[in-house]
């Protein structure tokens, strides 16, 4: 069953209400800062695969408007950021950096002692680690060809999107319940009180001021930064360099927020404090994430339950482990470190988004960290995807 670009984005609409609706409601949710798309998303995508396992009906969507939502939310994102967080962040975006990379090893070496154990080939834990956890959808599908032609692992397909799956639900699941963990333990608050990024805080939102002007005024910059976004993608093209288009969409933003009051003095712009700025980067990010989590195919996971429980609970309790032990030190203990821990968990086993919904449900809760909406993106969005491909490469010519 095909459904169409209108329907599905009602369907997503409905994911986010019950998402919102559950996590009011329900105690457990709102306590360890479980983002409302994932709760909402999971639940209908059970319902799907209960629907698939009784009727032997597949619900397919129309995900087209997904990635313009996803470059929309980067674009808030970036014209939020003001050229002195960023200076704020350049420490913390190396130190990130190399812990990061540093996992990338831990999390296959870790996959590879998972297929020790249960008698499959070695480069399986690749496939079983930062080829489908860190790298998400994307890389697992870029590297099937090479498990499939060179190592001959003929289910390479279902087994790494089946991680990647599992991974993007988990990695929703962890941060908040981490980050509520750290910021108990070490009574950790924010320095000052700062503006949410996305959204608006818990309790605040039914007194948010909107009017015509300022919303207007967001669609203009949003739009108008959108095509600067693309502008800077074909230039980088044309040199050869090539880079997501949700990356160069927050260049675009950052561009934008710090020219704005050098070249007009007069004009009160002040994005970081605009309600609807942060209303259209909640909106944005809650149905990116809803399309996706409600999208996953859960019934082509049941014929590799055994090795992947295995791989998949191994992969949780270390990247748990690495975040409040390594990750939260590094980063200096306080509440900035917090929230990049909790959006860490959510990169290191699902996607840049998932880090993002992670850290927003918990900026809701506890206060506005601005560092941790550029330094982690940044890390996630680029980085990571270059080096894993480096480390994938050397990993294989190893464990092949």
């Amino acid at each position: 069953m095909q459904i169409g670009p209108r329907d599905t984005i009602v369907i997503a609409c409905l994911v986010l209400f019950l998402g919102k609706y559950l996590n009011k409601k329900i105690s457990f949710f709102r306590a360890y800062n479980i983002p409302e798309p994932v709760t909402g998303g999971v639940i209908f995508s059970v319902l799907f695969g209960v629907l698939y396992a009784i009727t032997g009906i597949e619900v397919s969507f129309a995900l087209e408007l997904r990635d313009a939502l996803l470059i929309i939310f980067f674009i808030t994102i970036g014209l939020s950021s003001r050229l002195k967080t960023l200076l704020k962040g350049g420490k913390s975006l190396v130190l990130l950096l190399v812990l990061a990379v540093s996992y990338l090893f831990i999390q296959n070496l870790t996959g590879v002692g998972i297929a020790y154990l249960t008698d499959l080939p070695s480069v399986t834990g690749v496939l079983g680690g930062s080829v489908s956890f860190s790298g998400g959808h994307g890389t697992t599908i870029a590297w099937v060809p090479t498990f499939k032609n060179d190592f001959g692992i003929s289910n390479a397909m279902e087994m790494g999107i089946a991680c990647a799956t599992i991974g993007l639900v988990l990695g929703g699941f962890i941060g908040g319940p981490i980050a509520k963990f750290l910021i108990k333990r070490y009574q950790l608050k924010p320095t000052e009180e700062k503006p949410v990024a996305v959204g608006v805080r818990h309790g605040k939102g039914d007194d948010v001021e909107m009017n015509y002007n300022n919303v207007l005024q967001m669609i203009y910059f949003i739009f108008s930064t959108a095509g600067l976004g693309i502008a800077i993608n074909e230039l980088l093209a044309w040199v050869g360099l090539s880079l997501p288009s949700f990356v160069t969409a927050l260049f675009a933003g950052i561009i934008v927020t710090n020219l704005i009051p050098v070249f007009f003095k007069k004009f009160n712009w002040q994005p970081e404090k605009s309600k609807a700025l942060a209303m259209a980067s909640d909106l944005s990010l809650g149905l990116f994430l809803a399309m996706s989590l409600m999208s996953l195919q859960l019934w082509t996971l049941t014929d590799l339950a055994g090795p992947l429980l295995l791989i998949v609970l191994a992969q949780l309790v270390v990247i748990s482990v690495f975040v409040i032990v390594v990750v939260f030190r590094v980063m200096g203990k306080d509440y900035d470190a917090a929230v990049m821990s909790a959006g860490y968990a959510g990169l290191a086993l699902g996607a840049t988004p998932t880090a993002i919904a992670n850290m927003t449900a918990v900026t809701k809760k506890f206060g506005g960290s601005p560092k941790a909406f550029i330094v982690v993106p940044l890390v996630g969005a680029f980085f990571i995807d270059l080096s894993n491909a480096l480390i994938i490469k050397f990993l294989l010519g190893v464990f092949g």
